[in-house]
């Protein structure tokens, strides 16, 4: 049986090629990310690249979304349990050193360098944010139901917040990891901020509730 009426065998090229792309965005950058170069690093003929996928186009585009999943698949377990603001906070600053280290922050630099001249892998890249996003509302619509927070915040949209700026510390790391530091480190100020008051007794929750409720109003 040929490779191309293998399933088993396709599937494994399309792996090789998906896994290529990403080697290659981290290692080469998008300007040198090329048919031929992905082909190189996945060990396959170059021909193939466009017989899964059609174009290089095609290829990053699946790669994005075949990466992110990979990578919100390994933090899911943990996101179900985290129980506050202040998990989540901690949680994400654990995840940047993570990424970080792993080569994904460099994979995100290089999509979002590309999208902004390719409308193709712009969908794909904001698709892909969007799975982070999806879990990070999973989350904040939990905690904040039992925070006293909860009533004043919107957690669709600090879903959204919270990935822009995720994604704004890991490109500003690259020209000043020191800035980035200082912004982690007022995370971690704000987390024991936020704990502070989901700390508080009934009473002082509801004093806290009722003067946000004066300032919103």
């Amino acid at each position: 049986m040929s490779a191309a009426k293998d399933p088993a065998k396709a599937q494994e090229t399309r792996s090789k090629l998906l896994d290529g792309a990403l080697r290659t965005l981290t290692e080469q950058g998008i300007a040198k990310t090329s048919a031929r170069s992905i082909a190189a690093a996945a060990g396959v003929n170059q021909a193939l690249v466009f017989y899964h996928f059609g174009s290089v186009d095609e290829l990053l585009s699946a790669a994005c979304r075949y990466g992110t999943e990979q990578r919100v698949s390994r933090y899911r377990e943990r996101l179900a349990g985290i129980g506050s603001l202040s998990e989540l906070l901690a949680f994400g600053r654990e995840m940047h050193e993570e990424e970080r280290e792993a080569g994904h922050v460099a994979v995100l630099g290089q999509l979002l360098a590309g999208a902004q001249t390719q409308p193709r892998l712009a969908a794909a890249t904001a698709a892909g944010l969007a799975l982070w996003i999806e879990e990070i509302e999973k989350v904040l619509v939990r905690v904040l139901s039992a925070s006293p927070l909860g009533e004043f915040v919107d957690p669709v949209g600090l879903a959204r917040a919270v990935a822009a700026s995720f994604v704004g510390m890991e490109l500003y790391e690259g020209v000043d990891a020191e800035g980035t530091e200082r912004a982690l480190d007022s995370l971690d100020q704000l987390s024991v901020l936020v704990t502070a008051v989901e700390d508080l007794g009934p009473l002082a929750q509801r004093a806290v509730r009722h003067r946000l409720r004066r300032t919103r109003n």
